[in-house]
């Protein structure tokens, strides 16, 4: 009896724990199946309990109040009141109550602006964990909505604030005078942008991953980051003057130095242990990784090959003349500073912060500083050329537009103001023989339109551009200036590309010489590629018209995007970062505007 007594309460016994451990299993099944679906809701953990009631909503009255209140974010008002207006008024960072994950990241990526070369100070205008420490502790569904509605706001505005500088620049070029750039603008909709970010619509560009628009904005950012290593590890010290050039085989005191500056670092910035030296001298372009050179014994003078090298390739990376040669004005370039290399990478990730969003599948762009043009076909180069662009006083301006012609066998038609400054006075003595000598003459009209002018008619000395209602022009021939062929994108600057006679000034690494005009290095091919899709005008064609003399004007089949633009920094495919002469003083005025907001 006692056994079967025993034999039931052991039963039961195990059916109660059975039941137990079912409602305990029950329970953490249902725990973590809210975990699933609060991750799949995009909630961050540990916020604690969802709260109850439907999510508050803002107007366009309450943004415009919240954020005109604060200084910062007065300039970012319209994106705001767009957000919200476009999603009737939701929150965009909460979810059933929630932060979404996406503020942690946002927060993350602001707090690492400097890499960027922008400060983290100017986006710490909310105390966002003071904020979130309140809400926490909101005791009622009125206050905790309230709470919500501000932290909402103050999340987009800190958005736009930071993004309107990471996108758009930190300086506008249209609104400061001294900034020359006229390249069409970029026009990112941050409030599309950030909706991106919150997952609530699909976009081609990289927004959702808080990322740049163009590779070579990342290329810079990465090379920012190297230099500023550079500098964390001692920089680098000048290299002593050279009265005449070295070559490879000579022997100076200075090569221990140039040696550390060149080989003293890795591309990463850290110290090369293969050059011993002290203190470690940075090198400012970088050698190729896995390449790293192996040093001399550190007393050697000679300027051997492996050094030579070394020079060479900072010739090629800084826009000198390529030769290996010490010479005094590759030590110039050596010695610029380290921090000035850093600010002009910096302003240089600025003017790609006002490129457009993406460039046409098709397009020619020039780099003034670089002294070179590059076509781009379904976005890969598909042909190059150096060029010659205007002298410092006739600076070649910085703007973007259409090419609609190639004008092969051009007239030039003279500027007024290299009549006034360089001809005037030899028309005014002997007008005749002066244009026989340039093989100019005087029309009236332009094109198939003009007619000859006498110009002994003209009062060449009291002449002024108001008084001046014709065209001085040199006939098509090995004279003009404009060579066999130019190409058109009417402007009101009057700037065009085209040949030229010269041909030998191509030769030289600095290439200032224009009036302004771009001078191309293979005009007759830039024609054949352009008209390569032009029934009747192959190679052939063209210059049978260049022989024949007589101007002809050739229509595009498709009007070309031309882009004339100035970077005096930036990193080639193979990973080179290259630097280049500051000619029209571009830079400097940039810099006064960026480091002093």
């Amino acid at each position: 009896m006692k056994s079967s007594v025993q034999s039931v309460f052991l039963s039961t016994l195990m059916l109660w724990l059975a039941f137990c451990l079912l409602l305990v299993t029950s329970a953490c099944s249902q725990e973590q199946k809210a975990k699933v679906q609060d991750a799949a809701a995009g909630i961050l953990p540990g916020q604690g309990q969802l709260t109850s009631g439907p999510q508050p909503h803002v107007d366009t009255v309450y943004v415009e109040k919240y954020m005109a209140a604060k200084p910062a974010f007065k300039n970012e008002i319209e994106w705001g009141k767009k957000f919200y207006k476009e999603r009737d008024g939701r929150l965009g960072w909460f979810k059933n109550h929630q932060l979404v994950p996406q503020t942690e990241r946002m927060l993350t990526e602001l707090s690492k602006a400097g890499e960027n070369g922008l400060d983290p100070k100017k986006y710490k205008v909310v105390d966002f964990a003071q904020l979130f420490a309140q809400i926490k502790k909101a005791p009622d569904t009125t206050a905790r909505n309230a709470l919500e509605k501000e932290i909402d706001v103050a999340l987009s505005a800190t958005y736009f604030n930071w993004a309107d500088d990471f996108y758009r620049g930190i300086v506008d070029p249209r609104e400061v005078k001294n900034i020359d750039w006229k390249v069409k603008r970029n026009k990112i909709k941050l409030h599309k942008a950030l909706m991106t970010i919150l997952q609530e619509r699909e976009s081609t560009y990289p927004y959702y991953e808080f990322a740049p628009l163009h590779p070579e904005y990342d290329r810079l950012r990465k090379a920012l980051a190297n230099y500023r290593a550079m500098q964390r590890n001692g920089g680098w010290l000048p290299v002593p003057a050279v009265k005449k050039a070295l070559r490879p085989g000579d022997s100076s005191a200075v090569v221990p130095a140039l040696r550390r500056r060149l080989l003293g670092f890795n591309p990463d910035g850290t110290p090369n242990p293969a050059v011993a030296n002290a203190p470690m001298q940075a090198m400012p372009v970088s050698n190729k990784p896995g390449q790293p050179a192996a040093a001399a014994p550190r007393e050697s003078h000679k300027y051997d090959a492996e050094l030579a090298a070394a020079v060479k390739a900072f010739q090629q990376q800084t826009g000198l003349k390529a030769d290996g040669r010490l010479t005094p004005e590759t030590v110039t370039m050596l010695n610029v500073p380290l921090q000035r290399r850093i600010d002009q990478i910096i302003v240089n990730m600025e003017r790609w912060r006002w490129i457009p969003k993406r460039f046409e599948p098709n397009y020619l762009l020039v780099n003034i500083p670089d002294y070179h043009m590059w076509v781009y076909e379904n976005g890969k180069p598909a042909l190059d050329m150096r060029v010659i662009v205007g002298k410092t006083l006739n600076a070649t301006p910085v703007f973007s537009d259409k090419m609609e012609y190639v004008v092969v066998a051009p007239y030039w038609n003279v500027p007024y103001s290299i009549i006034d400054k360089e001809l005037r006075n030899k028309l005014a003595a002997d007008p005749n023989g002066t244009l026989n000598r340039l093989d100019m003459e005087v029309v009236k009209g332009s094109g198939a339109k003009a007619t000859p002018v006498d110009p002994t008619s003209i009062d060449w000395a009291n002449l002024t551009q108001s008084t001046w209602r014709y065209t001085l022009r040199r006939r098509p021939g090995p004279k003009n200036d404009l060579g066999d062929v130019k190409f058109l994108f009417p402007n009101s600057q009057d700037i065009y590309l085209h040949d030229t006679p010269h041909d030998e000034l191509f030769s030289q690494a600095k290439r200032g010489f224009s009036h302004g005009c771009v001078r191309v290095e293979k005009p007759l091919v830039l024609a054949e590629y352009l008209l390569r899709n032009k029934p009747g005008w192959d190679m052939s064609k063209i210059q049978q018209t260049v022989a024949e003399g007589k101007e002809q004007y050739v229509t595009l089949p498709e009007k070309l995007p031309v882009y004339l633009v100035y970077f005096t920094a930036w990193v080639d495919d193979a990973g080179n970062l290259h630097f280049r002469d500051d000619i029209y003083g571009h830079d400097k005025a940039l810099a006064q505007e960026y480091f002093s907001t």
